[in-house]
């Protein structure tokens, strides 16, 4: 048994409707932006893709082979009808890479053409299928193993060949053209991680189409590795598609995620700032427990400025500029600088303000406009509260006392 592959491998097999699972969720994903821009040539091509890989996989389940087989009457109808499903999405392939290769306006032309060509090319694969089929001698059904089975049978060995042609070079462009596009530089991340399931799952789809020509050319010779076309082929099939369907799902995915986490990280370094801003409005910032983490942000951004609008007749530029100089002389990049300056002027102006009789209005006008902007930076600067003590320290010696900069 351990010298026999066929005993170790001739086991395994993976469910069709896993990767059927994944590609409709895929395909979920992706629906929204497909109907929303139907005009979009490589949106309806990710579209088709998926859609021919969800179909490929639920009617070449076993199950659905003999269901349809029994409804229609006819002895191994359901070979050229998945044949031509896989044609289909092998086309599909193509005309993604076409797509997305020439773009949109510099190469329309040759992108038409290409397009032409491929619809026309596996279109005649598509009919060619179906009259090898009904000139084919085919009677005795087979759910699994169609391919080794009638491997030698005049016609339907044509049939085998074409197909699994038609699919192997449609694999090789695509998974070539995929491995190309992950050295480009200047892509997204989660875009980058994206094309490398999708160039795993390519290549290993090269893994199924040499299992069944394997399996094929092996009944030629008088062999019978059965097992690679029963097992294997299928179970790199599925697991290709599920490689593939993930590479379509990370970057959306990915992006929306890093998206949501990126707004609550936000919405949590705000919360110095925000704190502080209760003794300026003498309320907590509105609280809604339902509310999406954009809406809460919002709420919070919009309460710190409107909180500093009303702090601003209390604002000291002298003071802010002292601390700035003072910042920089303790070795504080510029933006930092800038940060802990106006940290330290906001604190000063709550102290100010916290202490001022009724009806003092401040003095001045100073320009709020880098406060209500920064209102990042000075919430993160305020978690420092060493570094604030520190640029108040030397901002209240004397200027002749401190180094100049630029």
């Amino acid at each position: 048994m351990a010298l026999d592959p066929s005993g170790l491998l001739g086991e395994v097999y993976i469910s069709f409707w896993i990767p059927a699972a994944v590609l409709t969720t895929a395909l979920a994903i992706k629906l929204p932006s497909i109907l929303k821009l139907w005009r979009d040539p490589l949106l309806r091509a990710v579209g088709g893709l998926l859609l021919f890989a969800c179909a490929v996989f639920a009617f070449a389940a076993p199950g659905t082979i003999a269901w349809t087989n029994r409804v229609t009457g006819v002895p191994n109808i359901a070979a050229p009808w998945v044949y031509s499903l896989l044609t289909a999405l092998s086309a599909s392939w193509l005309l993604l890479v076409v797509h997305w290769r020439n773009g949109h306006t510099d190469r329309r032309e040759q992108t038409r053409r290409a397009t032409r060509w491929v619809v026309c090319v596996y279109a005649a694969v598509v009919i060619a299928l179906w009259v090898l089929f009904a000139l084919a001698d085919v009677p005795v059904e087979q759910t699994r193993n169609l391919d080794t089975y009638y491997a030698g049978t005049p016609f339907m060995r044509e049939e085998i060949l074409l197909y699994l042609t038609a699919h192997t070079v449609a694999c090789t462009i695509t998974t070539r053209l995929v491995w190309n596009w992950i050295r480009t530089d200047g892509l997204d991340a989660w875009l980058r991680w994206g094309l490398r399931f999708l160039g795993i799952g390519y290549a290993t789809n090269l893994l199924f189409s040499a299992a069944k020509f394997t399996a094929v050319v092996a009944r030629w010779t008088g062999h019978d590795l059965d097992w690679l076309n029963a097992n294997i082929a299928p179970s790199a099939a599925c697991i290709a598609a599920t490689f593939v369907a993930i590479g379509f799902i990370v970057p959306h995915a990915g992006q929306y995620l890093q998206d949501r986490w990126l707004v609550r990280r936000r919405h949590r370094e705000l919360k110095p700032l925000a704190r502080l801003m209760r003794t300026v409005v003498g309320s907590r910032e509105p609280l809604a427990l339902r509310a999406t983490a954009e809406l809460r942000l919002i709420r919070r951004e919009t309460y710190i400025r409107d909180a500093l609008l009303q702090l601003s007749r209390f604002l000291d530029e002298d003071l802010r500029g002292r601390t700035y100089e003072a910042a920089l002389a303790l070795g504080h990049e510029r933006g930092r600088a800038q940060a802990l300056a106006a940290a330290v002027t906001i604190l000063q102006a709550v102290e100010t303000g916290r202490h001022a009789p009724d009806g003092d209005g401040g003095t001045g006008e100073p320009d709020t406009s880098y406060l209500l902007q920064e209102i990042q930076a000075v919430s993160e600067v305020l978690r420092h509260p060493d570094e604030i003590k520190a640029v108040r320290t030397l901002a209240a010696v004397p200027a002749e006392s401190m180094s100049t900069h630029d």
